[in-house]
């Protein structure tokens, strides 16, 4: 099996306008009104310049009814540029705040349907700054930067066409003493600007994957005493970032010279109109219109050269979360399987699975688990029995073999599908911030309270619910205020009320108290019988209570009987601890 491909920490960048037309179009309706306003905008303001220009002219030949009329289309052009100004910049935000919220929620949804071999293989700190952090950076741009993008890119094409009209050796001196240095500028900015840029978020993703994991390992750490060590390698990347920042700095300062370029070209136009007025080549009016507008060029320029580093970075966040995008696309999800049964049969046939090319975590597992059944999986850490759990469950994909469903490869069973018939609760369940009863909700149907109720009271947990302070009781910061015993047994609540057809439990009862462990066996004896049940095992209590137990040793199932002769080889440092508890007791 070859080792999952990462993202790459600065992505490709060419092109990265073509790659987000798919998210732009369903939106194209509303952005293409957005940009018409924005148009609209920047030649009304391009258009003061001829009026001025116009009014110029009036005033020197002393014609009141010309300089009247002029006035007023400019009272008039003030107005509705002002009017066009706001209702542009709305539509713009409002129109690329659609895009940043489509990009977003398709990002979560992406990651949420994302293989497990790709999460695995990435810092989550690094994928969290992709998912938020860069949506967060593009939502900037579009509420502070974008309308000013266009505004400046429209206004600088339209000052250039009117100036082209009036005089060309004007405009000719304009281009001449303005553009090549300030190209020259832009270029020595662009040169190192996707380096400095990318090289930036790349440090900064890297400091938020160290702290998500501070915070994750923050309880290793402290008693372990492993938090100076941390630290320093904490501090190492927070100076790496810092000198990444400032180096994104002096890139994006070397624009400022484009403001001094700027100065040259207004004295170069002054000289050589009021050369040209001299010998009546050109009137007062053209100087005063190219003055004007020459105001609006510089504006636009500056504008631009101050968004060039926005730009850059807009770009670079924009390039790595579609780099995310791509990597996490769903594969197209298979026809629903019109005959599939809610019930039946889970097989693997000659599975072979491994996370890297050098090594196999399974060999040739080949086992049958009839609708109904209780299996045990037992055996030493890393014989792979979690690993086959996964593979069950269809969260990993065999290199070699299949896993069938009544008969129905996993992998040819729609998600929705399949999810719907097999459940699987890890040794770690996952809890959200809020009540028991919305934990439990957390499920396909969002059950109500009653079928909450019900489910605990077939359980046989409605005492314990009642213990803990009914299904309104506060869990805490990710189930803080509950034992692991108790996730635990929340988790296998809310499989049951998924009403699955395989009900797969990691190691549910490893970390936990006996007491507690005993009240999740006997749940777990409330079962509907139809309900196949395989748990992976480590106390002797557990496999006990199971009519078949499988042994893996080496990625290899090496035994399939009852649990006597196979619980005898599954001792651990995790099962010794707990007969150590109990023997204690």
């Amino acid at each position: 099996m070859a080792e999952q491909p990462l993202l790459r920490e600065e992505a490709e960048e060419r092109g990265v306008l073509r790659r987000a037309l798919p998210f732009l179009r369903p939106h194209r309706g509303r952005l293409a009104v957005a940009l018409g306003v924005g148009l609209a905008d920047s030649a009304a303001l391009v258009a003061v310049a001829p009026l001025v220009g116009l009014a110029t002219d009036a005033l020197l030949d002393g014609d009141r009814g010309r300089l009247g009329r002029a006035v007023v289309l400019l009272a008039v052009l003030a107005a509705a540029q002002l009017v066009l100004a706001r209702v542009g910049e709305l539509l713009l935000i409002r129109s690329g705040e659609d895009v940043v919220r489509t990009l977003r929620e398709r990002a979560v949804e992406n990651l949420a349907t994302a293989p497990l071999r790709f999460l695995e293989t990435h810092r989550s700190g690094d994928l969290l700054r992709r998912a938020t952090g860069e949506v967060a950076a593009l939502a900037a741009f579009v509420r502070l930067h974008l309308r000013n993008l266009v505004s400046a890119l429209a206004t600088l094409g339209f000052t250039l066409t009117v100036l082209a009209g009036y005089s060309w050796q004007l405009l000719l001196v304009q281009l001449v003493v303005f553009l090549p240095p300030a190209l020259l500028v832009t270029r020595w900015f662009q040169r190192d600007a996707a380096s400095a840029f990318g090289g930036k978020a790349s440090a900064e993703a890297a400091v938020a994957a160290t702290f998500t994991e501070t915070l994750t390992a923050r309880e290793a750490l402290q008693t372990s005493r492993g938090l100076a060590g941390w630290t320093v390698r904490f501090d190492r990347e927070n100076r790496h970032a810092v000198r990444a920042a400032r180096r994104a700095l002096r890139v994006e300062n070397r624009i400022d010279l484009v403001s001094l370029v700027e100065g040259l070209a207004l004295v170069a136009l002054l000289a050589v109109g009021g050369w040209l007025v001299t010998r009546d080549a050109v009137g007062v009016g053209t100087v005063v219109v190219f003055v004007v507008a020459s105001r609006n060029l510089f504006d636009s320029c500056t504008d631009l050269s101050q968004l060039v580093g926005e730009v850059a970075t807009a770009r670079t966040g924009l390039a790595r979360l579609l780099d995310l995008l791509a990597a996490t696309a769903p594969a197209a999800d298979p026809a629903p399987v019109a005959d599939l049964p809610e019930r039946g049969e889970l097989r693997c046939e000659g599975v072979d699975f491994g996370y890297r090319a050098d090594g196999r975590a399974l060999h040739g597992a080949t086992l049958a688990f009839p609708a109904g059944s209780r299996t045990g999986l037992v055996g030493e850490t890393g014989s792979g029995k979690t690993t086959l759990a996964k593979l069950l469950c269809g969260l990993y994909r065999p290199d070699a073999g299949a896993v069938r469903f009544a008969g129905t490869a996993l992998a040819a069973i729609p998600e929705e599908q399949l999810r719907r018939r097999i459940v699987l609760v890890p040794q770690e369940v996952r809890l959200v911030t809020g009540t028991v009863a919305e934990n439990l909700a957390l499920v396909r149907g969002a059950p109500d309270r009653a079928a909450i109720e019900r489910a605990v009271a077939r359980l046989g947990l409605t005492q314990w619910l009642d213990g803990i302070g009914g299904p309104d009781a506060e869990v805490g910061q990710r189930g803080s205020r509950l034992s692991a015993g108790e996730r635990q047994i929340l988790g296998v609540v809310r499989a049951v009320l998924a009403d699955p057809a395989v009900l797969v439990l990691d190691e549910a009862t490893a970390d936990i108290d006996p007491a507690t462990a005993a009240r999740l066996e006997h749940a777990l004896d409330e079962l509907h019988a139809d309900c196949t049940l395989i748990v992976v095992a480590h106390r002797p209590a557990t496999i006990a209570r199971l009519p078949r137990v499988v042994r893996l040793a080496d990625g290899r199932v090496v035994a399939d009987g009852g649990p006597g002769p196979l619980a005898e080889g599954t001792s651990s440092p995790v099962r010794s601890g707990h007969e150590e508890k109990v023997r204690l007791a």
